[in-house]
């Protein structure tokens, strides 16, 4: 069969709830595709203009762990999408045929889907249908997110809550807000992540009961059980960090990016993360001046070095330097007073002078007064006689005197 004379239809892939997909090829680049199909039955007016959006959607995406867009169109009343054809199986696939998974193989997975949807949520795109059967695994190992967008038309987990045998499958990887309700987001698409990831595992999902609402009521009101509770043997950073990808409250979740970068990593092996590198702190750190205040370094401080050289190092401390010509700092007579004395400057000497000229002045007054007090009440001996018996009298002369 040959799809818009062009894409010629090889053998069946899947079969969705208003969907199928065949490995086909595309005659005029040569190469293997994958083309889904809208079913004509459900082709209506509605149906086909949200796979034109959903379709034109999945096409801005372009991303290692995503599956490729190529084309898309009408051909006999049908729209179809043409898209990356993964050569490998799906996660509900590989669960058939090992049941569970190591933590090794599990976070590799967990980390590269991570990826594809940090992508997505960064064009503002939601996938809504994240499960095993969306999650694509080549044979090199590379995980690729197929459905995307494309999800909620064929496999559309609002509409098939009123189809019998469908919701079983998709209420298993359902975010609570979505079991209430609620529009999807980014985070919606975390709890799902979280729910393959913990079923990827252990070999079942977190919650799963008898009846559709019953396992929707758990979503929504029942915490999941730790994985090694369940005899699961995973780090104890591994399980505490899925816990909270299944957090309830979508604000409480990681996102994508967050996981992506933590499964990456080394932390879900459980090895203990190093801390940012401190240097000590001194015994003694010297304060600034006031008039330079220096910035404190956000971890420790060192010394000025001796040599009193510039440090372009923001967490250096030096003392303020006296501009030339100006009088010493603060710093300077601290070191004045530990020092030994030094000869005085001439500018000093001349600052003494008026001290020392008013002491000699006040001691030349002083001796003035005492030379002026001792002329002034000694005995006048030219105006008395001396007896001759010996007897010393004093007396005013008599006027007229000596005529």
């Amino acid at each position: 069969m040959l799809v818009a004379g062009r894409y010629r239809l090889i053998s069946a892939i899947g079969r969705g709830g208003m969907g199928e997909v065949w490995r086909a090829t595309d005659e005029v680049l040569g190469r293997a595709v994958a083309v889904k199909l809208l079913l004509g039955e459900h082709a209506d007016e509605s149906a086909t203009a949200r796979f034109r959006l959903e379709a034109q959607t999945a096409a801005r995406l372009s991303h290692p762990h995503l599956v490729a867009v190529f084309d898309f169109g009408a051909w006999e009343n049908r729209l179809f999408l043409v898209m990356e054809l993964v050569e490998g199986r799906s996660l509900a696939d590989l669960l058939l045929a090992q049941e569970r998974l190591g933590p090794e193989q599990a976070a590799h997975i967990a980390g590269q889907a991570a990826a594809g949807l940090a992508a997505a949520h960064r064009q503002g795109i939601v996938h809504r249908d994240i499960k095993p059967g969306n999650l694509m695994m080549d044979g090199e190992g590379t995980v690729k997110i197929g459905d995307f967008g494309i999800a909620q038309f064929v496999d559309d987990p609002s509409a098939a809550l009123t189809t019998t045998g469908h919701i079983v499958g998709t209420s298993l990887y359902l975010a609570p807000e979505r079991a209430l309700g609620r529009t999807a987001d980014a985070a919606s698409d975390m709890y799902s992540l979280g729910c393959v990831i913990y079923q990827l595992l252990l070999g079942q999902p977190p919650f799963r009961s008898d009846t559709a609402t019953a396992t929707l009521y758990q979503h929504v009101d029942t915490p999941p059980v730790p994985l090694r509770q369940r005899g699961v043997d995973v780090s104890a950073a591994f399980d505490a960090y899925l816990l909270g990808l299944l957090a309830k409250q979508p604000e409480d979740r990681p996102t994508a990016q967050q996981v992506a970068d933590w499964f990456h990593g080394d932390a879900w092996r459980g090895h203990a993360e190093p801390l940012p590198q401190q240097r000590p702190a001194p015994a003694h750190q010297p304060v600034a001046h006031a008039s330079h205040p220096a910035t404190p370094a956000p971890f420790a401080t060192v010394p000025a070095p001796a040599s009193g050289a510039d440090s372009a190092a923001p967490t250096m401390y030096r003392l303020p330097q006296a501009p030339a010509g100006h009088g010493q700092g603060h710093g300077r007579r601290a070191a004045a007073r530990t020092a030994k004395p030094r000869r005085r400057t001439a500018g000093e000497a001349i600052r003494r002078r008026p001290r020392v000229a008013s002491a000699i002045a006040g001691a030349i007054a002083f001796l003035a007064a005492v030379f002026l007090g001792m002329s002034l009440f000694s005995p006048d001996t030219g105006s008395a006689t001396t007896p001759d018996d010996g007897t010393s009298t004093t007396a005013p002369a008599a006027p007229g005197a000596g005529r």
